[in-house]
């Protein structure tokens, strides 16, 4: 017989690998975004000045990448934990 999983723990994992797909697309876009040439033309097209050169200064344009790398860690971490926990359940049925 077919094990019983209650909706609650199937929408709970598909919320968790929606999660895992949205950090890893934050994070590569956050991760390459700042060093792209399409970021230039789109900051040059910002009508304040100080604002301008906030957002081309390479230190934060590293910030935001390593905002997209802190996404990048974070979903794997929860993609290798949501694996151990698929093959624990596995290995004891």
């Amino acid at each position: 017989m077919g094990r019983y999983n209650p909706p609650l723990m199937r929408i709970q994992g598909l919320l968790r690998a929606f999660f895992i797909i949205y950090c890893i697309e934050a994070g590569f876009f956050l991760l390459f975004g700042p060093w792209s040439p399409g970021w230039d033309r789109t900051v040059l097209l910002l009508p304040s000045a100080p604002l301008r050169h906030l957002m081309l200064h390479p230190m934060f344009r590293g910030a935001v990448s390593g905002f997209g790398l802190v996404h990048l860690v974070w979903s794997m971490h929860d993609l290798t934990d949501s694996l151990v926990r698929r093959l624990r359940v596995g290995g004891n049925a």
